[in-house]
């Protein structure tokens, strides 16, 4: 009999590792007991912050019609 690997459902293929839905959920779950909502709120707001400066000066890198001096 010869047995084929079963085939990755999306979230699988789109999460690195091993983490499914339930440990993420249980992550954020211990996340807000720690920080507590408004700490939290706080923490994702910077965190997106600083990716859109991060996403920005890569995009000002990148344009290849400007000197630095």
């Amino acid at each position: 009999m010869l047995l084929r690997p079963r085939r990755a459902t999306p979230l699988e293929v789109s999460m690195p590792g091993k983490l499914g839905l339930p440990e993420i959920l249980l992550i954020l779950a211990v996340a807000l007991l720690i920080f507590g909502p408004s700490k939290l709120a706080d923490l994702g707001k910077g965190l997106g912050e600083g990716i859109k400066n991060f996403k920005s000066s890569i995009k000002e890198d990148e344009t290849p019609g400007e000197k630095k001096s």
